[in-house]
């Protein structure tokens, strides 16, 4: 934890309220990979598919759960739906928790 801020605890216990949906909607395999493919880019639903193998309506259980919680947000363009992480800090909490896992995997 960073010793150079100084958080008043009724704040912090504020934010920690609101943010801890996201960490529920995170806790789950299918999710967790599928939010390591997305930090990589804008995926549609067929290149999710694709690339975890994984069948259209698990993908979309899966993908409504994130959305709900605000991790990853949708876009249609024609038939086909892009999905994205939600915003940065989304991104920065997948690429530290890839980053600390591949180290685990590696060694």
């Amino acid at each position: 934890m960073r010793s150079d801020i100084e958080m008043r605890p009724e704040l912090f216990r504020a934010v920690c309220k609101d943010k801890a949906g996201i960490f529920r909607a995170m806790a789950h395999e299918s999710r967790l990979i599928l939010l390591c493919q997305l930090a990589q880019g804008e995926k549609s639903v067929s290149e999710l598919e694709l690339l975890l193998d994984m069948h259209q309506p698990n993908l979309s259980q899966q993908l409504k759960v994130l959305g709900i919680e605000g991790v990853v947000t949708a876009r249609r363009e024609g038939t086909r739906i892009f999905y994205s992480l939600a915003d940065r800090d989304i991104l920065a909490l997948v690429e530290t928790i890839y980053e600390l896992w591949r180290e685990h995997a590696e060694s």
